[in-house]
């Protein structure tokens, strides 16, 4: 099967996670050119083009995600690839404000047990989940999402307050895992339905994936979590390749 990799842009196609520039977009149907072969050796974070693999691309989320291609020489990093030389073929359309909130909402709940094992009667950040989806689908106002995204914030600020308070001075070496994971998945919660005054959603997906992978990660599971969350993250962005259990 052949590789797909993709780019994360700003809306504008200047770079979103560092680097500087205006990429070419595509249009009309035909990619964007080919950008100016990079010179020099190849280094992350430092030198080339960098791209995503279908596994790395729930770390790099943003607002416009674009198929690419590249050609020349290659560098692979653990969460990127580095490249000389690289153009955009088309732009997911499928991933906007919506999908975006849904996928949000989706990490969350991911990790939602982790914090209904701790605080089983507090339903503040399982509502905020339901809320957000509902707004996403144009179902709920933006004080409904508002109220839900501060009651979220006060049950995971809550929890971290009593992680805190149980770990006592072992806090200072990283706290009490299972409380501090309960936290981060009220938190995600909050993150799902955050800023209703936003007209995208970036942010709160990459808050509720970061906080989700969190959580995961106190729980041991963070590689699974990952592999499930690009999972559904390809559900949205490539639906009609839903029954693909690549993706």
């Amino acid at each position: 099967m052949t590789e797909r990799l993709f780019k994360v842009l700003d809306d504008d196609g200047t770079c979103f996670h560092g680097g500087h520039g205006q990429w070419s977009l595509p249009h009309d149907g035909e990619p964007g050119d080919w950008m100016p072969e990079i010179n020099g050796e190849l280094e992350p974070c430092k030198n080339g083009y960098h791209l995503c693999r279908e596994s790395d691309l729930v770390r790099w989320l943003g607002p416009a995600i674009y198929e690419a291609e590249y050609r020349g020489d290659r560098v692979d990093a653990d969460d990127k690839i580095v490249v000389r030389e690289a153009r955009l073929i088309r732009r997911l359309d499928t991933w906007n404000d919506r999908t975006a909130r849904l996928f949000a909402c989706d990490c969350a709940e991911s990790v939602l047990h982790i914090y209904e094992r701790s605080y089983p009667d507090d339903r503040r950040p399982r509502n905020a989940i339901e809320v957000a989806r509902r707004y996403a689908n144009r179902e709920a106002t933006d004080d409904e999402l508002f109220a839900a995204w501060d009651a979220a914030g006060d049950a995971a600020w809550a929890a971290g307050d009593a992680a805190w308070d149980a770990a006592g001075d072992a806090a200072w070496a990283g706290g009490d895992a299972a409380g501090d994971a309960a936290w981060a998945a009220g938190d995600a919660a909050r993150a799902a339905a955050w800023d209703a005054a936003r007209a995208a959603a970036w942010a709160a997906v990459w808050a509720a994936v970061w906080d989700a992978a969190r959580a995961a990660a106190w729980a041991a599971a963070w590689d699974a979590a990952r592999a499930a969350l690009t999972n559904t993250l390809f559900h949205y962005l490539c639906p009609q390749e839903a029954t693909d259990e690549s993706h």
